[in-house]
């Protein structure tokens, strides 16, 4: 009996190590605040770390200032174990406390102006700021190539621009229109009186991400990315152009961080060096971003951008500057536009 037993034993473990995978899954839930599907395809990257991690992420569709929001309501008690932003969030982030210094894989490939010093927030990708058309809604109108155009009456109840006072990609449109109009991180009014002309086109405000309001028609020209753009184009085989306006624009990172006393930090940590990985940054890449880890862009990626005499036009900031002028360019829109 004591032979059999051990024969059955023996078996046991010879299949359990025949079915044993080759790769050690960390399994288990985490939670990503502002990580939403339809914002920079992160519905990829979300698969591709439950496929290679084991990690769950749920879906989240807050935007930076709603990420930054929670963070602070829950700082002694966090929910989060990571987060994602725009680069002037991130930067608050840190300087709230709400951030933990942790360096990813790759870490010395990021460049050492996008990314803190301690590890508290740095750069996973970058996009280009200007006009997501939708041509097929423009009613007759052309396609707009200025920011200036837009003020035009022929493109009145067509333009929307995220909540600047909330929504990270609004905030950069404001500082991009600001600069291009000849207005500096010390001095918005130029984009504010751009605003309260804009006011009387009756512009489209939302606070969340608009992709399928563009690809709808709904909003024919919103204020985004180019990595938007060039999803619709490529991906939805839809009718629309992304334009880089004539008197130029921004490049903007954005950034994620470790949550400080997250619940899960090794399940964090294990994410964010995921996505910095090749396999991580690939899924950017695919999907028109220019992932921070140049050598993760492929040829056939960079094709579709628009041409490089086209970016000439944008241009990079002081980020820590846009960050720390963030809430006084809030307060003036809140107070003197909506």
């Amino acid at each position: 009996m004591m032979v059999r037993t051990l024969k059955l034993l023996m078996a046991t473990a010879f299949v359990a190590l025949a079915i044993k995978p080759s790769v050690t899954l960390a399994a288990g839930n985490a939670i990503c605040y502002n990580c939403p599907p339809q914002w920079a395809d992160w519905a990829s990257q979300l698969k591709a770390i439950k496929k290679n991690l084991g990690i769950n992420l749920p879906h989240d569709n807050k935007n930076s200032g709603q990420t930054l929001s929670q963070l602070l309501a829950e700082k002694d008690n966090p929910v989060a174990d990571v987060a994602y932003y725009g680069v002037s969030f991130g930067i608050q982030a840190k300087e709230k406390g709400v951030a933990a210094a942790y360096k990813p894989k790759h870490w010395d490939e990021i460049p050492a102006g996008l990314k803190d010093p301690d590890g508290k927030w740095f750069t996973i990708h970058s996009g280009t700021l200007g006009l997501f058309v939708n041509k097929a809604a423009l009613g007759g109108a052309p396609v707009p190539t200025s920011w200036k155009d837009l003020l035009k009456p022929e493109y009145k109840g067509m333009v929307g621009y995220l909540d600047p006072s909330s929504a990270f990609v609004g905030y950069a449109g404001a500082v991009a229109i600001n600069r291009a109009l000849g207005g500096s991180l010390d001095d918005f009014t130029p984009v504010i009186n751009y605003f309260k002309a804009l006011a009387k086109n009756k512009p489209i405000i939302p606070k969340q991400t608009s992709y399928a309001r563009v690809l709808s028609g709904e909003i024919p020209i919103l204020f985004d990315y180019d990595f938007n753009a060039y999803r619709a184009i490529y991906k939805d085989k839809a009718d629309v152009a992304f334009v880089i306006p004539a008197e130029g624009t921004v490049v903007v990172p954005y950034v994620m961080s470790l949550v400080k006393n997250g619940p899960h930090p090794e399940l964090g940590k294990k994410v964010l060096d995921f996505i910095m990985s090749d396999k991580g940054q690939a899924v950017w890449a695919n999907a028109f971003l220019r992932p921070v880890r140049a050598s993760a862009m492929s040829k056939e990626a960079a094709s579709k951008f628009l041409p490089a005499s086209e970016y000439a036009r944008a241009k990079p900031l002081d980020y820590s500057k846009m960050a720390a002028v963030q809430n006084g360019f809030k307060e003036r829109y809140l107070n003197e536009v909506r």
